[in-house]
């Protein structure tokens, strides 16, 4: 049977460092950072406010045509870890959009791969009215 104890301490911080770590590239525009993130097949998913990214290769596009900066994220309002066992975890943001009364909502899913580490499977965000 598959092991599928919640947030073990390591595996959420391992986790946490890695979703940070691809925060900071967003800012920096760091492509090799961005792309090593998320898996590099035609089932990875990501979409966007301004993205509908099919596969890495859409993806990859996307990212070479963003301008580096903060985007859309003014501050953190909440962070959500879960860890399922070792190799699978989601991560889940809200945060206040940048210049705007209104509310962002990122989520990523992550796998462990035997012979890739962790990579981000499929992600969203999504810009909502403020929350009552």
């Amino acid at each position: 049977m598959t092991d599928l104890t919640i947030n073990i301490p390591e595996v959420a911080a391992e986790v946490r460092r890695l979703f940070e770590r691809y925060e900071q590239a967003l800012i920096d525009k760091d492509i090799d950072v961005l792309d090593a993130t998320f898996w590099d097949d035609p089932h990875t998913i990501r979409y966007a406010t301004d993205q509908q990214g099919y596969g890495f290769d859409e993806i990859h596009r996307h990212r070479l045509a963003r301008p580096p900066g903060p985007g859309s994220k003014e501050k953190r309002y909440r962070l959500e870890i879960l860890t399922l066992g070792r190799d699978f975890a989601t991560v889940n943001l809200e945060y206040k959009v940048r210049g705007a009364d209104r509310t962002g909502r990122q989520t990523q899913t992550w796998v462990r791969f035997p012979d890739h580490g962790w990579k981000v499977v499929g992600a969203h965000v999504s810009i909502i009215e403020p929350l009552t």
